[in-house]
């Protein structure tokens, strides 16, 4: 390759350099003095190219010869800067025989150069914890103290009005660990139950389809229950259609009576339901009349209950389901009669409608559950968020996306999640910055879909309110140094000059007073390789309820920055540094301290970015360095700040 070929391949890897710098670099590799670089004249020339000075001084800090790392060299380095102080000598011994591509360093339990960036770069070096990558939560507590990843008008792919619907929603979504899908069921030809957003031009799928679908689909990536939000405006005779399916397909998988046949205290949790398919919908009477009705009836009533056209029973006061739609006049609201047999298949997420806290505590069970729509709920957590945490430690609430987000656009979960809300329904199609704030809150624990709420999100008699965060909460004070950059892509090949300027967004989302952000300046010209060495700086009053987002962008000084990558995750998932305690000026002055020396410093991570769509654009990444300060309480009389 001649110069001019190499500077095109440079622009074609993203990388624009100073035009002498890269000359001096090819004729440092032009060992033949010919001109042009041919096989291993081109590998040095990339090695050249691709040197990370950063892990190169931190290397030779710990090593003695600057060739290499002893077994007790990186015993130090995981000890002093990773603060991995747990069975350290072990841990540098798999590491090594991990990434050290050699295999007579192997031998010598040594580690070169290559293998300590194969370290740095791999998932042992990642930000995101890998104790908390397996199950590591407690899982036999009641469905009411999880979040549970929850998906609005699944079988849609497209917007509210003209959208299509297909079972594909469903498959994206089970696959993604979603454990709440909902089904908008409404009559077909045929006299088969149909699916789609009702009175819009949304296409429509068999509701059969669905169900075959989600039985297929509903294990896949998580092993615990699975919950069909079921909206029914169907006639009585299609809802026996609906009842047979969801029977006949499901099959055992489906949980239509308690586990146990005996009237429970509080909700099973996600353990024993493993393997469970519940349906959440409108429920005649209670689960108590259910089972005083299940010792009464036989065996052969229980059939024609399920299975005849004519059910058994009907009720002396008909239960009636209120349909709301788009563009319909409220004073026409058409109205079905619930039958029996579907409703016998609602066991522990019935359907009531709210009215107030109060109201809930004096006439509703533990068993029952109240939709929200976005704009209710907010307005919930300003006016009583106290009430609305107490509310959802004993019963399940879900928030759906307003009606006026025909876009399928999304809300933001966090404010929801604040409140202890377990199913913040999100329209799973559409990505942005709100969907990767739900998968990084559910990419923890085995990506299952539930999450353990912190403990003041479970008590009933919790005292807290995200409006008005108090003790006992210790804030915590973050210091992220963003160091570096490695292989950012290009945003717009259409660009004529497409270079990228990159620079890093990191953004903090939790209660109100938490939600912030700062950014670095941009780098100019450089996606291959670009360095920042700038640190920032956090203080979290609930870090409990904290995500941390790091956004890379292409910097536009004539409009909006272009979007690169991201990455998004729990602040309680965060591989750190060293978590040490502080006073916040003692805390100041280490972030100055930072910002002022130009080594590296210790608990390095890399950050492996994703896509808008959440997919992995390897190897595009950042290194940064963390550092999490608990603050020391404040004494009587002593200032904040």
């Amino acid at each position: 390759m001649t110069f001019e070929e190499v500077r095109r391949l440079l622009r074609l890897m993203n990388v624009e350099m100073d035009q002498e710098y890269a000359f001096g670099l090819f004729q440092e590799a032009d060992m033949s003095n010919s001109g042009t670089l041919e096989g291993e004249e081109f590998v040095y020339f990339y090695q050249a190219l691709t040197k990370r000075t950063e892990v190169h001084e931190m290397f030779e800090q710990f090593s003695d010869d600057g060739q290499k790392l002893t077994l007790l060299e990186f015993v130090d380095f995981l000890r002093e800067e990773q603060k991995e102080r747990e069975r350290a000598t072990d841990l540098a011994l798999e590491l090594i025989d991990r990434y050290e591509p050699s295999e007579s360093g192997k031998l010598r339990h040594v580690l070169s150069l290559d293998g300590f960036l194969s370290y740095l770069c791999s998932k042992d070096g990642d930000i995101f914890n890998p104790a908390c990558l397996p199950i590591y939560q407690d899982m036999t507590q009641p469905l009411t103290h999880y979040f549970i990843s929850s998906s609005h008008n699944t079988y849609l792919v497209g917007d509210q009005l003209c959208g299509q619907s297909s079972v594909e929603g469903y498959i994206r979504a089970l696959k993604r660990g979603c454990r709440c899908v909902e089904v908008d069921v409404w009559d077909g030809p045929n006299g088969e139950p149909i699916v789609y957003h009702g009175h819009t031009l949304t296409s429509r799928i068999l509701f059969k389809d669905v169900v075959a679908t989600v039985k297929q689909y509903a294990f896949q990536a998580s092993e615990y229950p699975l919950i069909l939000s079921l909206e029914n405006h169907c006639t009585w005779e299609q809802q026996l259609t609906m009842v047979r399916h969801l029977t006949e397909i499901l099959d055992d998988q489906l949980l239509s009576s308690t586990l146990d046949g005996l009237l429970p205290t509080q909700l099973p949790s996600p353990e024993q339901l493993k393997g469970k398919i519940l349906v959440k919908g409108k429920k005649l009477g209670t689960l108590e009349d259910d089972l005083e009705d299940e010792e009464e009836v036989t065996e052969p009533q229980l059939e024609r209950q399920q299975g005849s056209e004519l059910p058994l029973g009907s009720p002396s006061e008909p239960v009636t389901l209120e349909l709301s739609h788009l563009n319909k006049d409220k004073k026409k609201k058409s109205r079905s009669v619930l039958c029996p047999a579907l409703s016998a298949l609602v066991v522990y997420l019935k359907s009531v409608s709210f009215r107030s806290f109060t109201h809930s505590k004096e006439n509703y069970h533990f068993y029952e559950i109240s939709s929200f729509s976005e704009t209710k709920a907010k307005s919930l957590v300003k006016e009583a968020g106290n009430e609305f945490v107490q509310h959802n430690a004993w019963q399940l609430s879900r928030v759906y996306p307003s009606g006026l987000r025909t876009d399928s656009s999304n809300y933001n979960p966090q404010e929801l999640w604040n409140v202890g809300c377990q199913m913040v329904a999100m329209n799973m199609q559409t990505a942005g910055l709100e969907m990767d704030i739900c998968d990084g809150l559910f990419r923890q624990n085995s990506g299952c879909g539930y999450v353990l709420k912190p403990d003041f999100l479970r008590d009933i008699q919790s005292s807290f309110n995200p409006e008005k965060p108090l003790s006992p909460f210790k804030a915590q004070t973050l210091l992220v140094q963003v160091i570096s950059g490695q292989q950012l892509p290009k945003v717009n090949n259409t660009k004529e000059r497409s270079i990228v300027d990159p620079l890093v967004r990191v953004e903090i989302y939790g209660i109100r007073p938490d939600t912030t952000c700062q950014e670095t300046n941009y780098v100019e010209n450089n996606g291959f390789n670009p360095y920042w060495g700038q640190t920032l700086c956090f203080r979290v009053l609930v870090p409990e309820l904290a995500m941390l987002r790091f956004v890379v962008q292409d910097y536009d000084w004539k409009s909006r920055n272009d979007f690169i990558g991201q990455y998004t995750l729990p602040w309680t998932c965060m591989k750190q540094g060293e978590t040490v305690l502080g006073s916040l000026a003692n805390t100041l002055a280490l972030a100055a301290s930072l910002m002022l020396l130009s080594c590296p410093f210790p608990g390095y991570r890399h950050i492996h970015l994703l896509s808008k769509d959440g997919i992995s654009i390897h190897p595009a990444s950042i290194f940064v360095y963390i550092c999490i300060r608990e603050m020391e309480e404040l004494q009587p009389g002593e200032s904040e700040f």
